[in-house]
């Protein structure tokens, strides 16, 4: 049973090699620890924390999660008598009470047209899921950009993470998904929950190297792929075994689908496919290839799915974000496949193929994005309430609400917008998807991601030198200013998104309309 002291047993111990401290009614010996103190023994010794209440100079310097350490754990004694802690971690499943921190639909008191009581069993479910096996996995891979664990890949893969990222369809028909959602149910609005919930426990590289490859690789063989190639190649893709890159970005053409330059040429019953590939999300360790290829002399494009073997060579590239999303130049060697279960699509109609594919990898990146800047609010609203200069909170200050306003206001709006274009998806085929929402699709991700990098400004002004260390009070701040800008480019460039979505609302100009 833990102790119980008052203040004034904990006052007695403030000489070296005898020294007690109090954090939020917790005692702690730190009579052998304070000579290992990463910040100095001196500052232990000092006289507003020796023997006294530490709680806020702690709070100023470390995050909560350092105490649940074990190797901190451990250290404390006993508890002040009469008192019981204040602060405490969430537990798995259990959602946020800081302002802003969740979308309104997960708030109490607040409603929302579109998610239903099954939607928050699903969301509670998923949130579980992703502190237990994702979180921890996230701070590891992010800090050596190591590749997910077979371990973590596949208890997500029991639960059918990818099927459910892929969105409703076909695909899940006969899986069990999380709280007993069935696949008939499952909608743009269960898929959009698991994409936030990710984003909350997932480093942006973490991100991509959890099967982002086979969210934007796997939709074409489900669409466009014959029956035979599906069975073949599916079931272990869909179980996790098997990994699969898109491959459409290149040195020579980003957004500019068009300039694709690897050619696939027929020889035979097979395409010879030659070329490069840069860019490649899931490329160092993925099994399959979806590969947008110029065929012909008119300068028509299809797409082909090609197995990793002879004459298909990967090289990692760095980024500055995690190793861990094994982004790859891919080289493509005179390699074989064959062309009658292999295309996806007519042949020459691989930008349909594409063009269609994007809508889906857009929105996806628009939720993980709005999700992650959710998550810079509520560390800015969390360090601003703890943060003391001047005598007084940091959000005392003027300056600093007006940053947390702006960045209030740019998640809210983006959480909406986000949530009336999933609503659309719902209600929509995917031709009338590819038709309808591919203009605000883009307008959308562009909105989100400029937020983005907007809320990484701020939030950096906001933690100060704190967001410029990748440890400690303000990594979540740093990882994101360094990162952020990858959703700007990915799926299609912000600008060229922008210049889409207007091109679009012209072309749908009616005829009769004049000022």
């Amino acid at each position: 049973m833990s102790k119980s002291f008052s203040y004034e047993d904990v006052a007695k111990h403030t000489k070296e090699g005898d020294l007690w401290l109090v954090i939020d009614s917790k005692v702690y010996d730190l009579s052998r620890f304070a000579k290992m103190h990463p910040g100095g023994a001196n500052l232990l010794y000092a006289p507003a924390v020796a023997g006294r209440d530490a709680t806020q100079a702690f709070f100023g310097l470390h995050r909560h999660e350092v105490l649940l350490k074990p190797q901190y754990a451990r250290l404390q004694i006993g508890s002040i008598a009469g008192e019981t802690e204040q602060i405490r971690a969430p537990a798995p499943g259990e959602t946020s009470g800081v302002p802003y921190a969740e979308p309104t639909w997960l708030c109490e008191g607040y409603y929302s047209p579109y998610y239903t009581e099954g939607h928050r069993a699903f969301q509670k479910a998923v949130r579980t899921l992703f502190m237990e096996v994702v979180a921890p996995e996230s701070a590891r891979c992010e800090a050596d950009g190591s590749r997910i664990s077979e371990e973590v890949t596949r208890k997500l893969s029991d639960a059918n993470f990818l099927p459910m990222r892929l969105g409703p369809g076909k695909h899940l028909k006969g899986r069990t998904l999380l709280s007993g959602v069935k696949p008939e149910e499952y909608d743009y609005f269960h898929e959009l929950i698991v994409n936030n919930e990710l984003a909350r426990f997932g480093g942006r590289g973490v991100i991509d190297g959890l099967q982002n490859g086979g969210v934007i690789g796997v939709p074409p063989i489900l669409n466009y792929g014959v029956q035979e190639l599906q069975d073949a190649v599916l079931p272990d893709i869909l179980d996790g075994k098997k990994f699969v890159a898109l491959a459409i970005s290149e040195a020579f053409a980003g957004s500019d689908v068009a300039g694709l330059q690897t050619t696939a040429v027929r020889d035979g019953p097979d395409w010879v496919i030659t070329g490069t590939k840069k860019w490649i999300t899931n490329g160092t360790f993925a099994d399959y290839f979806t590969t947008g290829c110029k065929t012909g002399t008119d300068g028509g494009f299809t797409m082909i799915l090609i197995p990793r073997g002879p004459g298909v060579e990967t090289k990692a590239i760095k980024t500055s974000y995690s190793a861990t999303a094994g982004t790859a130049y891919v080289t493509f060697d005179a390699v074989r496949v064959p062309a009658a279960t292999h295309t996806l699509g007519e042949e020459g109609q691989g930008l349909k193929v594409i063009l269609s594919n994007f809508n889906h990898e857009r929105w996806m990146v628009c939720a993980t994005a709005q999700s992650a800047q959710r998550v810079v609010v509520e560390e800015c609203l969390k360090w601003a309430n703890q943060r003391m200069v001047f005598g007084k909170p940091l959000n005392a200050q003027a300056v600093i609400r007006a940053k947390l306003a702006r960045m209030i206001s740019r998640v809210e709006g983006s959480q909406n917008w986000l949530e009336s274009v999933t609503y659309q998806m719902n209600n929509m085929t995917y031709a009338e998807v590819s038709s309808r929402l591919a203009g605000p699709i883009g307008l959308l991700k562009q909105y989100i991601t400029k937020n983005g990098r907007d809320t990484a400004e701020d939030a950096t002004q906001v933690f100060g030198g704190r967001a410029l260390t990748q440890g400690g009070m303000g990594k979540v701040i740093e990882n994101f200013h360094r990162t952020s800008g990858f959703d700007a480019i990915l799926a299609g460039a912000e600008d060229v998104l922008g210049d889409l979505g207007v091109r679009q609302a012209i072309k749908k100009m009616p005829t009769n309309t004049r000022l």
